[in-house]
């Protein structure tokens, strides 16, 4: 079964980037995200690992329609990491260059892959958002679990991240998604930077941006189930806490007018408070509510809780004399 962050990706690469500006901002995104150079004496290798096999097919597509060319996937025992596949795709040579001055990661003859990213790359919403598309392929994941239906088992909360070890480069992330109201924040983990969202609505509005309008629905779903079972949980510990209530003060009414009874009798009372004693012996379970539609007499809750109150402090003073 997919993971939210994966179904997501699954639904974004779904939808073709035909524009070659938002292409190419789309690679530039998933290069800062995943991507990888390598220097040798052929010349730039340029690789994206991913643990997300899906990624190959889109962005082969994207490079043949672009460059013409194929890339590779491999798979190697190298990259299993905590049972987890890792796929090395890697750009043929003879066009990675050209990728990466496309992607304004080689400019004026240097390499800016430290998570610099040129504004002309993204001049405009559709290239930024292609941009975070890339980035959220390459790097985005999810703590949020989908209830299944009828589950009543914790569910964790509303999580999203971007890992990297480039603090510019989720820097920069940061400010493009401010320029769409989504407001992330970032902080350290274990030597990796991690900007996240935890805000439920801000989540949408990220998945949304990037396309994943199924899994927005999916959220939302999920958000009116989680608020539905707190409702209801909420409920239920305020009727057992009622219930508690009720049972308590039973016992400690009914203590004290045993303790009446076997001192002095209940015949010694005035007859109010021998009514409700007698009363309380024989609905020892019942509710105060539900005591006064049994008692013969009227009388309100109030004035039932102050005789109840009087034969405890009876109870008090026997005790204390």
């Amino acid at each position: 079964m997919l993971s939210f962050a994966k179904k997501s990706k699954v639904e974004i690469l779904q939808e073709p980037i035909e524009d070659a500006l938002c292409a190419q901002a789309f690679i530039s995104g998933l290069l800062h995200a995943c991507g990888s150079l390598t220097k040798n004496s052929e010349g730039i290798r340029v690789d994206v690992v991913t643990d997300f096999e899906d990624v190959y097919d889109f962005l082969n597509k994207l490079i043949e329609k672009l460059y013409g060319e194929q890339l590779t996937l491999d798979i190697s025992d190298d990259y299993i990491i905590n049972k987890t596949t890792y796929y090395r795709i890697s750009f043929p040579l003879q066009v990675s260059e050209q990728v990466l001055k496309d992607t304004s990661i080689l400019r004026n003859g240097e390499y800016n892959f430290d998570g610099d990213i040129d504004e002309n790359l993204i001049p405009d919403e559709e290239s930024k958002r292609a941009f975070i598309k890339g980035a959220y392929v390459g790097c985005a994941t999810s703590s949020i679990k989908l209830s299944e239906l009828g589950s009543r088992l914790p569910t964790t909360g509303y999580h999203v991240e971007f890992a990297s070890h480039k603090r510019q480069f989720l820097e920069n992330l940061s400010k493009m998604l401010e320029n769409f109201e989504i407001y992330p924040k970032i902080s350290l983990r274990k030597k990796i930077f991690v900007l996240y969202i935890k805000d439920s609505e801000s989540i949408k509005d990220l998945l949304a941006l990037v396309g994943a309008n199924e899994c927005v629905m999916d959220l939302s779903d999920e958000m009116a189930k989680r608020d539905l079972r707190n409702t209801v949980n909420r409920q239920v510990n305020c009727i057992n806490a009622n219930i508690n209530k009720t049972v308590e003060a039973s016992l400690k009414q009914i203590s004290a007018i045993n303790y009446i009874n076997n001192k002095i009798g209940l015949e010694s009372l005035p007859d109010d408070l021998q009514e409700v004693a007698i009363l309380r012996l024989a609905n020892p379970q019942e509710s105060m509510e539900e005591l006064l539609k049994l008692s013969t007499i009227k009388l309100t809750k109030s004035g039932l809780n102050h005789r109840f109150r009087r034969i405890l402090r009876i109870a008090e003073f026997l005790k204390e004399n």
